[in-house]
């Protein structure tokens, strides 16, 4: 008797066979020896006494010594992750059962000798069991689908240690934490200037995986957007020639940058420089200070070197010439001391202080706190050298992104070759034999990879002719166009208006009001078109735009339009923007959603008086999905169990402080759903979480509680069978909390609604999909035939082997067509499945296996984006969440976002205390609408 098949995790029920077979090849490349038996060691760094546990570079430092100092004769024999693994080949320590403590001289990592009374760190080693990854490798090639291999994941972090190891010992690669290593010096260093004091760094990604049969090394191509390196004057002239003269703006850019102090040179014995190292905290304020005996005297904030002044102690007291910096000498107190002898020194700015040091500094410049807020220690710029290799804090300018993807977007072949050049020689994985690699007995194939794929057809996309007949398209390449068409569900629109928001100089889009008029007048006549049923817009508003005042103007102007309306109730309020600008769409966005309860579209000026067909056919379909129409359809038989309507697809996506945010920002969920079979039509719930940069959403029950309630209004008040959901933004370790912490949240919400003639049938049936949006695998055609205009894999390839695992059910699907640059394909891994187990084989058209029914309505379903008339990259259900979460921020924009800096801004983890759900509240007039498309 079989035994029942788990809904977690459940087995892959056979491959796809749908479509027509191709051959590509993946940015993987094959271990052709996996190495020998592995010892694992635990490593704890003591901080001793009232010391922290060290981390980051200086952990990483201690182990360096470790390994120095203890272990010599064993250099290419030990790989380490330099936090808390040693993996080695061979038997280190001689007592396995109990864990031994050696005791680590500090230096640091430039000096060649140790100081005269060093620091001294204990570290305890602990083995922690063998590992075989052959073992692995057997588990992987077995036919057995039940077999067990409790140690999958511990082999697959040593063999990552072992082979990450090259690129983090190297000293000239910049490595984060991400596994990702950046070259800094010598003919592998690529970088390109991104404008306003940064640049960009291009590194490799690099992970080992397990696929049936195999294991792979997985390389990807990265970039990274740091500051730049060298004289920190020039940083801040790039910054400012950018525009950004606001001292916050300075102070906000500088925060947390580490530079090298040149004024005071030291050498190792072999003559070589040992570089102090200081961490900028921001620029001298007027605030510094304040508790000392003798507070610095600073004029303004950003203050140059000629206006900051700091007590300098009298020759034989405790002095700060020590440091070589200007601190601010005395003791901390409440308040500066009022009686007692009078202090033996006198105040000195800056710029005298460093004559001593014949520095000669630039007044208009700025001096820079390398000490904290308390005891400031002020150095001016031309003594700073920013350190190389430091990821940006802040979020890039719309023309720094626009340089990065200058840099980034390249041909699928320019990104191949690439990998298998630069990128295994970074890695250490190159021709050149890696010493410590062959020691282990690790060799790999150095040719990418070739997998099997399959092209799998587009639907035909279901409109309406002029005649409201249905009328079936067959895109070409993903896309198609709406010529002579209209949307397959119409809307009407009574009552609406616009605002128009002109700049207070420069060119004007519409100067002459009858020129606004006869656009509007072209655009009404193409929503009609479409299908659209408007009639002539109200009388609108012009507002002047004025960074000062303008949201208080956008929200007045909308009370007064909303107010002449009346009981007449306006619809809908068409935006003309003067330009491009974050803020002032984020206020639009707030005062529409949130406080007045109206839908709106925002378009260009500069795009919308050119009155050009396709634009206005493109600001339709917003229309239409804001009204509550349908754009495109789907024949039901091209959706598998979706088209017998009794299921509901949801998608859900949480969004989180990114660098730049302020501290207290919180992170946000979004959930959207399907309301029937026709999946046009996704409503939206936005929640935020009570603890920044929790994944796991935790307000799920009452989320998908309002859309069971929309579903049922839809339904004659029947609930869905079936939900399917597509869950967005969640990391392979974090699939099983997927299962433990939200499932049970989905079920809940519906066992607190469905009648119990359906919760004794055990319905609803639940299915939850990941999508992965982030991950590192790309794929390249083996010849021209296979491939689209950009050189990229043809739309709706699919692969579901070669790089996969027998014993996961996932795919990966290219369903759009790249542009430019090297295509993405989304991974969708199931991780439940109570829904799709049941379908009978019998049931299904011949020749389909259930991995067709999932993989061709995934694919099928990407047609179905509203907003497009063509096919996209992630399915809607993911799409939607997404575009949810990236709303939300705009609500919350304010600390999402922040303009001046009020205190720091550094992406916080912490618990959220300042912000509720009203926040994101969405009003009642439009929260059942795609208010978010």
């Amino acid at each position: 008797m079989n035994k029942p098949r788990s809904p977690h995790n459940p087995e892959r029920p056979g491959y796809g066979t749908q479509g027509r077979e191709v051959l590509l090849y993946a940015n993987y490349f094959e271990l052709k020896s996996v190495g020998k038996g592995l010892y694992r060691y635990h490593l704890d760094i003591e901080g001793g006494g009232p010391r922290k546990s060290p981390t980051g570079k200086k952990a990483k430092q201690i182990v360096h010594l470790l390994l120095e100092e203890h272990f010599p004769e064993l250099k290419t024999h030990i790989v380490t992750d330099y936090k808390s693994t040693m993996i080695s080949h061979r038997k280190v320590l001689d007592e396995e059962n109990e864990p031994v403590a050696f005791d680590v001289r500090y230096r640091d990592e430039y000096s060649d000798e140790y100081p005269e009374r060093p620091e001294v760190y204990r570290v305890v080693c602990k083995f922690t069991g063998r590992l075989d990854p052959a073992h692995l490798l057997n588990y992987l090639t077995s036919s057995d689908a039940a077999a067990m291999f409790d140690s999958k994941a511990d082999v697959l972090q040593a063999l990552n240690i072992a082979v990450g190891h090259h690129p983090k010992s190297d000293t000239s690669i910049i490595s984060t934490a991400s596994n990702k290593h950046y070259p800094m010096v010598g003919g592998l260093v690529e970088k390109f200037n991104l404008g306003a004091g940064l640049e960009a760094l291009r590194g490799y990604f690099v992970s080992v995986r397990a696929a049936t049969a195999r294991i792979l090394v997985n390389v990807q191509v990265k970039y990274m957007a740091c500051y730049q390196d060298g004289p920190l004057r020039q940083v801040i002239g790039e910054f400012q020639h950018s525009g950004s003269l606001d001292p916050h703006s300075l102070g906000k850019f500088l925060l947390k940058m580490k530079v090298r102090v040149t004024h005071i040179e030291r050498k190792n014995k072999k003559g070589e420089m040992i570089p102090r190292i200081k961490t900028i905290r921001g620029l001298a304020t007027p605030r510094d200070g304040q508790s000392l005996a003798n507070p610095p005297k600073v004029s303004r904030i950003g203050a140059g070197p000629r206006e900051v002044q700091f007590f300098l102690e009298a020759p034989g007291q405790p002095s700060s010439q020590q440091s070589g910096s200007a601190s601010s000498q005395g003791k901390k107190g409440k308040k500066p001391a009022k009686a007692g002898p009078k202090p033996s020194g006198s105040y000195i700015t800056v710029a005298d202080f460093f004559q001593r040091y014949n520095v000669s500094v630039d007044p208009s410049m700025p001096v820079v706190n390398v000490g904290d807020k308390e005891n400031p220690s002020y150095l001016p710029v031309e003594v700073c050298m920013v350190e190389p290799g430091q990821p940006a804090k802040a979020k890039l300018t719309p023309n720094q992104t626009q340089q990065m993807l200058r840099f980034a977007v390249r041909t699928p072949a320019q990104n191949a070759m690439s990998i298998v050049t630069q990128g295994t020689e970074t890695l250490g994985i190159g021709d050149s034999a890696n010493p410590t690699l062959v020691d282990f007995g690790i060799q790999h194939n150095p040719s990418l990879i070739t997998v099997p794929g399959r092209v799998l057809s587009a639907p035909n996309v279901c409109y309406k002719d002029g005649k409201s007949n249905q009328k079936q398209i067959t895109p070409i390449g993903g896309s198609w166009n709406m010529k002579s068409i209209r949307f397959s569900t119409s809307t009407k629109l009574s009552n609406w208006t616009w605002i128009l928001i002109a700049p207070r100089k420069g060119r004007q889009h519409f100067e002459n009001p009858n020129d606004l008029d006869d656009c509007l007048q072209k655009f009404t006549a193409k929503l009609n078109e479409v299908g659209v049923m408007a009639a002539a817009p109200k009388q609108g508003r012009r507002i002047v735009y004025n960074r000062d005042t303008y949201e208080m103007d956008i929200n007045t102007t909308i009370s007064d339009l909303l107010r002449v309306e009346g009981k007449s109730k306006l619809e809908l309020i068409l935006t003309i923007l003067p330009f491009k600008d974050t803020e002032l769409y984020n206020c639009i966005k707030q005062a529409c959603d949130i406080r007045h309860g109206i839908r709106n579209v925002n378009v260009l000026g500069e795009r919308f008086r050119n009155c050009a067909d396709q634009y206005f056919a493109n600001v339709g379909l917003k229309f239409n999905l804001k009204l509550g129409g349908i754009n495109q359809l789907l024949r039901p038989t091209e959706l598998g169990i979706i088209g017998e309507n009794k299921t509901m697809l949801v998608g859900i996506d949480v969004t989180h402080p990114s660098p730049g945010s302020a501290d207290n920002a919180p992170s946000v969920a979004g959930m959207v759903a399907s309301i029937d079979s026709f999946l046009g039509q996704w409503p939206a719930e936005i929640r935020i979480q009570t603890k920044a940069r929790n994944e796991m959403v935790e307000d799920l029950d009452s989320m998908l509680k309002s859309h069971l309630h929309r579903w049922a209004s839809h339904h004659k008040g029947a609930f869905p069978e079936n939900i399917i959901v597509y869950r967005d933004g969640v990391s392979e370790g974090q699939y099983d909390l997927v299962v433990e912490n939200e499932l049970p949240r989905l079920k809940d919400a519906c066992k607190a609604l469905y009648p119990a003639s359906m919760t004794a049938k055990a319905l609803p049936k639940f299915s939850i999909m990941i999508v992965g949006k982030r991950h590192h695998t790309r794929f390249f055609p083996t010849g021209d035939q296979d491939a689209d205009r950009s050189s990229n894999p043809v739309n709706g390839t699919v692969v579901d082997r070669g790089i996969t695992e027998a014993r996961n059910w996932d795919f990966y699907l290219q369903a759009h067509t790249a542009l430019k640059g090297t295509a993405r394909p989304a991974h969708y891994f199931t991780i439940w499945d109570e829904i799709f187990v049941k379908i009978k084989p019998s049931s299904l058209p011949r020749g389909q296996t259930t991995a067709d029914l999932l993989e061709s309505m995934t694919h099928h379903m990407c047609y179905l984006f509203g907003r497009a008339t063509k096919a996209v990259s992630i399915c809607p259900p993911a799409y939607y969440a997404d575009l949810v979460c990236t709303r939300a921020r705009c609500y919350l924009s304010n600390v999402f976002d922040p303009v001046t800096p009020s205190g720091s801004v550094s992406a916080g983890s912490g618990p959220v205390s300042l912000f509720e759900s009203s926040q994101v509240r969405i009003h009642p007039n439009v929260k059942d609408t795609m208010f978010y498309i």
